[in-house]
């Protein structure tokens, strides 16, 4: 025996259904908080900043990988 059962509603419909709590407040709140927090995080992101925190670490890596290769090569 099979039976086929159709259900046409929306996700909102089908939450309410089943039970299930109305997130869209919480979802909200939540994609707020990241707007706010990427907004206060720009100032941080200037180009001058960017290139001294990327070059200073650059540098440091060709350094390390500069006496690694030294050290592979002695003796």
């Amino acid at each position: 025996m099979k039976v086929n059962v159709e259900i046409d509603c929306t996700p909102a419909e089908a939450r309410a259904f089943l039970g299930l709590p109305d997130v869209a407040p919480l979802n909200d709140h939540m994609v707020a908080e990241m707007k706010r927090r990427m907004d206060e995080n720009m100032a941080a992101m200037q180009p001058d900043e960017l290139m001294k925190t990327w070059t200073s670490f650059g540098m440091q890596a060709q350094d390390q990988f500069r006496k690694l290769m030294e050290a592979a090569v002695k003796p």
